[in-house]
């Protein structure tokens, strides 16, 4: 009896194995803890943004309690910024990190003005902000109206795919991109037109959700992401799937040491990362030599 319940049960299951198993031969890719095919994935990862990038700054502030702020600033303290660079921040939309870019540029133009106006470069820093999202740029062009950045001719919004940028090769001094790498459906793709676009000597710069490596933290950051996040998307954003699909995508992009080592094969020098705390979020670095 326990044999042929066994196999009623395994009959019953076979469709869905059987379905699965087409799926994976069909060239599938993970959308947060699902299996989907490769065709699909940004067409999904699109209509996430789409819904919660009117919410995505007051969200990311809640979700991390102001963090995130603290992690950027982090973030674009390791590059070293100078005017008259051309800098590419993929999937930067809103232009948090662009922004803060800008500031150390202009920054240094003021300093260097004050100390030897003769100094002073003449050359346009030019930062480009590309993102495969219309609905994300729009953010960040309104944020930069509000800031007072609207007419400035040193930023330049920029539709395009992380896997095949429109830039041509050895035409950036930096590139970075911020909780942007793990949606994209080709990592390594996304790594190789990083590594193609970068001058020699250019810099590449990733701030992701990354693993806890802390056990009794890893515990609390798990029941908070699942029980929590999705909680807040929907009270707030009214969207709990999207923060569900974020809190997955998490657990499934790739853990530090294999994420540096997927960077160093794209033919990057130097890889290092840094762990934020205890590893729930990383900075990975890689210089193009």
């Amino acid at each position: 009896m326990a044999f042929l319940t066994s196999v009623r049960s395994l009959r019953s299951k076979l469709p869905s194995m059987l379905a699965r198993t087409c799926l994976v031969h069909s060239h599938s890719t993970s959308f947060g803890f699902k299996e989907v095919p490769e065709e699909e994935k940004s067409k999904l990862v699109g209509n996430v943004f789409s819904s919660v990038a009117s919410n995505y700054d007051l969200m990311n502030d809640l979700m991390s309690g102001g963090l995130h702020r603290l992690w950027k600033d982090r973030f674009v303290s390791e590059l070293t910024p100078f005017p008259g660079m051309k800098h590419l921040d993929v999937a930067g939309g809103t232009g948090d990190v662009a922004y803060r870019i800008l500031e150390k540029v202009n920054s240094i133009s003021r300093r260097a003005l004050r100390n030897d106006p003769a100094e002073v470069l003449n050359d346009e820093t030019q930062i480009y902000v590309c993102d495969i999202n219309p609905n994300m740029l729009n953010v960040g062009k309104k944020r930069a109206v509000e800031r007072g950045l609207g007419e400035s001719q040193s930023l330049k919004w920029v539709e395009g795919d992380a896997e095949a940028l429109s830039f041509e090769d050895n035409s950036m001094d930096g590139y970075t991109i911020a909780f942007g790498i793990r949606n994209v459906t080709h990592i390594e793709k996304a790594l190789a037109e990083a590594h193609r676009v970068l001058k020699r000597g250019g810099r590449f710069l990733c701030l992701e959700f990354s693993r806890v490596d802390i056990p009794i933290l890893k515990e609390l950051y798990d029941l908070y992401s699942f029980s929590v996040i999705p909680a807040v998307g929907e009270l707030v954003a009214g969207d709990r799937e999207s923060y569900q699909y974020l809190v997955e995508s998490i657990r499934r992009f790739p853990p530090q040491d294999k994420f540096a080592a997927m960077i160093a094969d794209a033919g990057f020098q130097k890889v290092q990362y840094e762990n934020l705390v205890g590893g729930a979020v990383a900075i990975h670095s890689g210089l193009k030599i």
